[in-house]
Formats: structure tokens, C-alpha cells, sequence
């Protein structure tokens, strides 16, 4: 088990929105290693502006783990999607995801799937915007494997998008793309919203699960609100989960007030569940 927080890289634009720690890597990697994270997951648009060796270096100098890519921005920022009618849209959306692929495998992190894959769009047949999809997502996939990455596919709230919002669709298109190196991750703030039963969905899925992002019912720092973590966490626990859990949050009040709350209310909770604390 490791705790890791989301790092944005400099190539991604300071913004409000951004749901990552945001400066220089050397800031951002100085401060979580110093409250006592065991690693980033980097949120990056451009791999090509970034010196990979330094992210790399940096990261060994704090002694963080980089343990997945995410790929959040490549939609919220540049709009670019998998199931946008543009196919030249569609391509560049593949092949930034491709480059980020690339640097995750440098890295030896995962990558994640999210507002990337698009939406359902008026004109356009579901059928046609899941066969875009699963061609991309197939696409992605093959490229990664020989690169030895994994490719976690996130359900996302119907607030955000309105195709692959439930475990149960996200798995029905893992089954369709049918690659090995192409699984499930699950975000407790989605999952909040469209999961009947919370802790059951876990249970359900947790056997295709590679990657999970903590933030609370409100998208701030995990115990700021009212999900109840302890259960979700043991439920993980139970099942056998034992990989990177990563916050995805608002940086409210602060970046750095938001990372010192996650660590301070979840660092007791992995000790009782997991019989360790973050390093």
C-alpha cells in the first residue's frame, strides 16, 4: 500500500480547477516528501516540454514513488477526446495519450483514463461513440504493452461526463477492448455519486481495480466532508487491495493545507487497516 498525492507537472496551465499540487516539481516533491507521502501521481498535458530525466531525479531526491500519469487535462484543458466527431480531434487525443504513455513507461508509472475517453453527443449514434472509444481505447493499449504500462479506465460522475459513469459500464468496455494490460480504477468521489452501495461496488470490482483516488463527497482533502473512509478502506483491505491510493482534490484552502489535512486524517486510518503509516 502506498499514499500518494497528485503532482501537476509545469507544462499544465495554474488553475483553480486543477485538482493537483501546482509550482515547480522541486516545491511540489520538497513538500510532500517532507509531511510524508511515499509518492506523486503527475497530472501532465505535453510530456515533450518536460526534461524527463530531471522529473525523474527530482523524484528520486525525495524519495517519492511516481506511481501513475493522469491524463485529466488532456480534456479539461485542451478539449481534446476520443469520441469527438472531429476525427482529427480523435487522433490528436490518441496520440497526446500515446506521448504521455511514453512517459509513464520512462517512469515506470501507470496511466489513467478519464474525460479523455469523451461523451455520448447529440447527431451522433451510442453505437458509433463506443466503437470510437474502444478502437482508441485498444489503440492505447497496444502501445503500451510492449512498454510494459498499465491503462486504468476511471468511472466518472455523470456531473462530468455521461459515458462510462459505473463500475458496471466501465467493466463491460474493459471486457470489449479485451487487452490485459487494460483495467479499472475507481475514484470515491464518483463512485459516491453513482454507486448504489458504495462499499458493495468495491467489493464487486476490486479484483480489476489497479489504481484508487481518495477525495471526500464535496472533492476537498478526505475528511473535510462526510464519506466515510474508514469503511471504504477496510472494504479495499478485505478484498485484498494493496496498490497506490492517490487523492484527486481541490486544492482548498491551499495546496499545501489541503495535503497536510489528507495526510493527517488518513495516516491513522492506513495504520489501523493497513498496520502502516505513510513513510
Amino acid at each position: 500500500m502506498k499514499l500518494c498525492y497528485q503532482v501537476a507537472t509545469p507544462d499544465v496551465a495554474i488553475a483553480d480547477t486543477v485538482t493537483a499540487y501546482q509550482g515547480s516539481l522541486e516545491k511540489s516533491f520538497g513538500d510532500l516528501s517532507a509531511l510524508g507521502y511515499d509518492g506523486v501521481e503527475l497530472m501532465t498535458l505535453d510530456p515533450k516540454k518536460l526534461n524527463w530525466d530531471e522529473v525523474k531525479e527530482t523524484a528520486h531526491h525525495f524519495n517519492l514513488d511516481i506511481g501513475l500519469v493522469c491524463t485529466g487535462e488532456v480534456f479539461g484543458q485542451l478539449k481534446l477526446d476520443f469520441t469527438n466527431p472531429d476525427a482529427g480531434i480523435r487522433r490528436e487525443a490518441v496520440d497526446r495519450v500515446n506521448g504521455i504513455i511514453d512517459f509513464a513507461a520512462y517512469l515506470g508509472a501507470k496511466v489513467n483514463i478519464g474525460r479523455v475517453r469523451g461523451q455520448y453527443q447529440p447527431g451522433v449514434a451510442r453505437q458509433q461513440t463506443q466503437e470510437w472509444a474502444i478502437e482508441a481505447f485498444r489503440n492505447i493499449s497496444d502501445h503500451a504493452a510492449p512498454l510494459g504500462v498499465k491503462i486504468a479506465l476511471e468511472t466518472v460522475t455523470y456531473l462530468q461526463t455521461n459515458f462510462i459513469n459505473t463500475l458496471a459500464e466501465a467493466k463491460s468496455v474493459i471486457d470489449s477492448v479485451d487487452k490485459p494490460n487494460f483495467r479499472l480504477m475507481m475514484d470515491l468521489f464518483h463512485l459516491n455519486i453513482e454507486e448504489k452501495d458504495l462499499n458493495a461496488a468495491i467489493r464487486e470490482y476490486c479484483a480489476d481495480t489497479i489504481h484508487v483516488h481518495l477525495a471526500d463527497n464535496n472533492r476537498r482533502y478526505p475528511g473535510s466532508c462526510g464519506l466515510d473512509f474508514e469503511k471504504a478502506l477496510q472494504t479495499f483491505r478485505d478484498c485484498g487491495y494493496n496498490d497506490i491510493f492517490c487523492t484527486e482534490i481541490y486544492q482548498l484552502p491551499s495546496m499545501e493545507e489541503a495535503a497536510e489535512g489528507s495526510l493527517t486524517y488518513l495516516a491513522p486510518l492506513f495504520k489501523n487497516i493497513y498496520g502502516r503509516e505513510p513513510k
